[in-house]
């Protein structure tokens, strides 16, 4: 039998920082490349939920996480591209929120339970 070490880690978080958490696992493990400001504004979008494309672009710029509604933009074509966001109705112009399909938790008590193993074949 392998012999494994096990390292367990608990923490409180705000429903901010369990959005971001989940967001960076997932793009870690997708191996997507994302700024500190791309995962800011998704998780934002996280917290608001479903929501007006062009109002969140002004919230986002507003909050100074980007700083022109055109960079929000460039940010949400990009994670459209990555599978993190879905864009619905007209034309994909008019509301957008985190794609379902990542499983990221957003609403409700949130419990993380993530189990990650390397098994390292030289040692018996």
């Amino acid at each position: 039998m392998a012999k494994v070490n096990l390292v367990e880690k608990k923490k409180q978080l705000g429903l901010d920082d369990i959005i971001k958490f989940q967001l960076v696992t997932h793009c870690y493990l997708e191996k997507l490349s994302v700024s500190e400001a791309d995962l800011n504004c998704m998780s934002l979008l996280g917290t608001l939920g479903e929501t007006d494309l062009s109002e969140f672009c002004t919230l986002i710029a507003n909050k100074g996480i980007f700083k022109t509604t055109q960079t929000v933009r460039n940010c949400l074509v990009r994670m459209e591209k990555y599978g993190i966001i879905v864009k619905e109705g007209p034309a994909k112009k008019r509301l957008i929120k985190l794609n379902p399909d990542n499983k990221i938790q957003t609403i409700g008590n949130v419990l993380l339970f993530y189990k990650f193993i390397y098994l390292d074949t030289t040692q018996s």
